[in-house]
């Protein structure tokens, strides 16, 4: 999402139109129940803005509000720093105003209730958007002492952050050496925290997934291959990413898999 208005002191959320980027729909101080999983797999989220001054269609769908013309339609919703900018966007679908009362966070504001559809706001994000806004992921092994559920949240927002955390700096170049600790890596998520780390620093992204990590050797997302990987504690690494997973005509563990795509994509891997 892109715009140049810039929300004031308090606002963390902007929402504008995915149809038209000229259709600015307004900030608002809190989403309310965002990353909060929807009533059934089926069920859309119920979300409550806080203190928004809406524009554009939504404001046009406040009025209303029991009929078929109070869905404003798809938006981005962008998470906003301290300073107005934009740390990264979701983009939710079908957003329909269900409630509007007035709010006590400012004059002329209002709160508004809405349902949405998106896939992308995973429970336990908002406290890793938290810690971005705030400037506080600040320092290595923050993601050790997450549930497995939570890891997976924290991936999230490495990715959807990840433009506004590295402001245009360019890759790694080819040639240098990374360093990781294997004996915080229990399953597959947990891999993706510890390289992203390694490559990118504290709450660091490089893949979510096999096929994402093969991407990101691709280049453009902080290292440029060739390099050299030293994985400390790898056979800790090996005894847990035992999941055996499709490679061509047979299945192979999660951990051989990984090196393959590290071979194939020009790293050397020292296994320590």
């Amino acid at each position: 999402m892109r715009t140049s208005q810039r929300g004031s002191e308090g606002q963390k959320y902007a929402l504008i139109s995915d149809e038209d980027d000229s259709d600015f729909w307004g900030f608002a101080h809190e989403a309310q129940r965002l990353f909060t999983p929807p009533p059934d797999e089926e069920g859309a989220r119920r979300v409550h803005l806080e203190g928004c001054l809406p524009q554009g269609g939504l404001r046009e769908s406040i009025d209303h509000v029991g009929g078929h013309r109070a869905m404003a339609g798809n938006a981005w919703l962008a998470l906003l720093d301290g300073d107005g900018a934009t740390m990264g966007s979701y983009c939710v679908y079908e957003v329909t105003v269900v409630d509007v009362k007035p709010s006590t966070r400012g004059t002329g504001l209002v709160d508004l209730t809405v349902t949405l559809w998106c896939e992308d706001t995973l429970p336990g994000a908002e406290r890793g958007w938290d810690l971005v806004r705030t400037g506080h992921l600040n320092r290595t092994g923050m993601w050790h002492a997450l549930a497995p559920q939570e890891r997976r949240a924290w991936l999230s927002v490495a990715l959807w952050s990840r433009t506004y955390r590295r402001q245009g700096k360019p890759d790694a170049p080819a040639g240098q050496v990374f360093a990781f600790d294997g004996r915080h890596i229990v399953e597959e998520d947990s891999f993706y925290c510890a390289i992203g780390e390694a490559v990118n620093g504290p709450g660091g992204y490089f893949g979510w997934n096999l096929d994402a990590l093969d991407d990101c050797l691709c280049g453009g997302w902080g290292a440029n291959a060739p390099f050299t990987l030293h994985w400390e504690s790898s056979a800790e690494s090996r005894a847990r990413l035992v999941e055996r997973v499709p490679a061509g005509d047979r299945e192979v563990t999660v951990f051989d898999l990984i090196l393959k795509i590290f071979e194939e994509r020009g790293v050397s891997v020292i296994l320590e």
